[in-house]
Formats: C-alpha cells, structure tokens, sequence
C-alpha cells in the first residue's frame, strides 16, 4: 500500500472516530456530512440504515470497510497500479 493510499485510509478513518463521538446534538447533519465528505473524497458510500427517518435525522454509528480495487494499468514503457474504485460503508441510526 502507497503513502497515499495509507494517508486517504487513516483521513477516513479519523473522520469515523470523530463522527461517532459527536454528540446527539450535532448529529442531524453529520450523517449527510459524513456522506458528502467521504463521496468527495472518491469513497463509493455504501449505507446501512436502521429506522426510517430522514436522512437528514440520522446519526452515524459506524464507518468501516474503507477498501480500494486497484489494477496494473501500463503507461507508456511503465507499468503502475491504478485505483478503479474506493468503497465504504457507513452505518446510520434513524431509528429518532
């Protein structure tokens, strides 16, 4: 695993830990927060939900499985490896 791959991995990651330790208060928008961050940063967001109220009554519980799909991809007389797609998957309370 690259620099770059290790540093968007643990971005990830510290976004999950300060997501779920943000208090019930702040937590309307943080689901549609956490979404937008991690779509902006090329995350294909898988969610889980449990309860049915809005999105934007949701609060995130979990973010986990942050993975990359990668492939050997030649350029000019070099081969590198290319990312193809990034997936995570957050988990969300709307049971409010």
């Amino acid at each position: 695993m690259n620099t770059i791959t290790r540093a968007t991995l643990a971005s990830a990651a510290a976004l999950a830990a300060l997501v779920v330790t943000t208090s019930p208060a702040s937590a309307t928008s943080s689901a549609e927060l956490t979404i937008a961050q991690l779509e902006a940063q090329g995350f294909d967001v898988k969610v889980s939900r449990l309860g049915s109220a809005p999105l934007d009554e949701c609060g995130v519980t979990d973010v986990r499985n942050a993975r990359e799909q990668k492939r050997l991809q030649r350029i000019g007389d070099d081969v590198v490896e290319v990312v193809v797609r990034r997936t995570i998957a957050v988990t969300l309370d709307c049971s409010r």
